[in-house]
Formats: structure tokens, C-alpha cells, sequence
């Protein structure tokens, strides 16, 4: 029975590079990994592809044959593979037995949200094919430091997790790069954990966004500031409205959690790989006594260390 990941992410969350380290990690544990690139808009790849999705169908020549555009293009590719899946399916069973496969999907949020094709195409892969797949999703961690974004990431993730009804493993990708974009409101456990998200309400209205209101000044520059300070105060009200709409639908389910990642971290990375053996079974087939060995320790230690590491500084 073949294990593997599914990996997937907004834009820029790190997911081929993800995929890159995790090929060498797994293969210095001793694995044989194989990459299949999933993305026919993804030419440049750190890594060798043992299948790539771009020999069935390439985004550059969808688009010009059939006048779309990036996304309209990626969806009907997408929808491609998902009618030709055999040609897929032709090429991992001639992989070597015990392989174990990591998927680079595309990032346009829409492919998992809205659209069925990443469904379709993983719940082949789980049930015609037999692999025991755990899907990776990746955000940047960069998110924790602004509320409005860590409750749409959340929320992202929360929708991938039941729109795919496959193991879910959330990571928060580049954890080395957090401080650059600013401070946590919180401790890094707060973000990990998915704890009482009502406390970023309030950190809310205390961060700026101003371009949710630059409308609103164009709107009102020729009013009386008692009329602008009105409207800005009914636009905020209406905004942590919103947001406690949200976080009422996230902790309804209370799914959501995340693991810390800094691909460059062999602890990181090892602590990640039980997870996700874990999470597909891959532990229960003794072939991963020596992955999981080490994972004794508690959450709360692990988390505290990543912390000590790449917030606290």
C-alpha cells in the first residue's frame, strides 16, 4: 500500500521548496521518495520531477489555444488531468514498490474551495489507487502577525480540511522569517493551537488598516468630520461583526490546529514527519519506528522551543 502527501497552500507559502527539503529529509531516513509535480504553471523546480503533470497538459499552451487567462487556464487544466487521470495513474504504478510519493499542487485557493477537480483527483488516488495520503497545508507564518489575515488562514485551512475529508496536517511555513513582518500579539502556542480567538477582536480595531477606508475618505472628503468619524465607526462595527461571524464557524468546528515549520530545521522537519505518519498510518506499517522514536515529548515543548528559536529574539 503506498503512502504519500498531498501538498497545498496559497501562492507563496513555500510548498515546492517544501517539498524539495522533504524528498532529501525522507530520503537521508533512509525512504525512496518520489516528487510528482502537480502544477502545470510550476516550470522552474528545485527538484527532479519522476512525474510531471506539464508532459499531460502546460497552463503556457492552454492559455493560448483557449484565450484564458492564469486562473481560468489552471482550472481547465486541473479539470484536464482530473479526465486523464490514468495517464497519472499509468505512471505511479510503474514507480518502484514502497515509494513514497509527495504531490505539489498548484496554489489558486479556488482549486480546493470551489472547484471539484483536486477532490476528484485525490479521492482517485485514495480510492482506485489505494495510497494512504495525508494532505500538507502550508500558510505563512507571517500571517500571525496580523489578526484579519491568522483568521483567514484559518479559515482557509478549516475549508481545505473539510472539503477534501482527507488527514489534514496545517503548517506554518518559514517560521525563521516571522519577525521581519512584525511582533506576535501572542505566544507562539496561541497561533499553533488555535486557542479562544475571540482575544484578536480586539487587536483588530488596535491595527491599522487603512485601505479598508480609503473609499470611505474619497467618499466623505468634501463632509463634516462628525459625519466621516460616523461612518469609519459604523465600517468598523460591521468589520469585528464579520469577524466574530468567523471565528464562531471556526471554533463550531474546531479542527484547525498547526505545526511549526523552518525547512531548514531538522527538528522542525523530523517533528513534522511524525505528524503526518501519524496521520496516514505510515507508523502502523513498522516503517517508521525510527521516524517516530524521538516523539516523546510533549506539544506544548515543542512548540516552546520553536518559539525560543525564531520569535524570541
Amino acid at each position: 500500500m503506498p503512502f504519500g502527501q498531498v501538498v497545498l497552500g496559497p501562492p507563496g507559502s513555500g510548498k515546492t521548496t517544501y517539498c524539495n527539503g522533504m524528498q532529501q529529509f525522507l530520503e537521508a531516513s533512509g525512504r525512496k521518495v518520489a516528487v510528482v509535480n502537480m502544477d502545470p504553471a510550476n516550470e522552474q523546480l528545485p527538484y527532479v520531477a519522476n512525474i510531471d503533470i506539464s508532459e499531460l497538459v502546460c497552463l503556457e499552451n492552454v492559455m493560448d489555444e483557449l484565450h484564458l487567462g492564469p486562473n481560468g487556464g489552471l482550472v481547465y487544466c486541473m479539470n484536464f488531468i482530473d479526465q486523464n487521470f490514468d495517464w497519472l495513474a499509468e505512471r505511479l504504478d510503474a514507480l518502484p514498490d514502497s515509494t513514497y510519493v509527495l504531490f505539489d499542487f498548484p496554489g489558486q485557493v479556488e482549486l480546493y474551495t470551489h472547484e471539484e477537480s483536486v477532490h476528484n483527483i485525490v479521492q482517485k488516488l485514495e480510492k482506485r489507487l489505494e495510497y494512504r495520503v495525508s494532505v500538507v497545508h502550508l500558510v505563512d507564518a507571517h500571517h500571525c502577525t496580523d489578526s484579519a489575515k491568522f483568521i483567514s488562514v484559518v479559515l482557509l485551512s478549516l475549508s481545505s480540511m473539510v472539503r477534501l475529508e482527507l488527514p489534514h496536517i496545517n503548517i506554518l511555513s518559514k517560521m525563521d522569517l516571522i519577525q521581519q513582518y512584525g511582533h506576535l500579539s501572542f505566544n507562539l502556542e496561541f497561533y499553533t493551537d488555535v486557542l479562544d480567538l475571540r482575544y484578536l477582536l480586539d487587536r483588530l480595531e488596535a491595527q491599522d488598516y487603512g485601505d479598508t477606508y480609503d473609499d470611505i475618505e474619497d467618499e466623505d472628503a468634501l463632509q463634516p468630520p462628525p459625519a466621516v468619524a460616523a461612518r469609519k465607526l459604523k465600517v468598523r462595527e460591521r468589520f469585528r461583526k464579520m469577524h466574530e461571524v468567523l471565528i464562531e464557524v471556526i471554533e463550531d468546528f474546531s479542527l484547525v490546529s498547526f505545526l511549526p515549520l523552518q525547512i531548514e530545521d531538522v527538528d522542525s522537519l523530523q517533528k513534522v514527519v511524525n505528524a503526518i505518519d501519524k496521520s496516514n498510518g505510515y507508523v502502523y506499517e513498522g516503517k517508521a519506528a525510527q521516524v517516530i522514536s524521538g516523539d516523546r515529548d510533549f506539544q506544548s515543548e515543542r512548540i516552546g522551543d520553536m518559539e525560543e528559536r525564531y520569535v524570541r529574539q
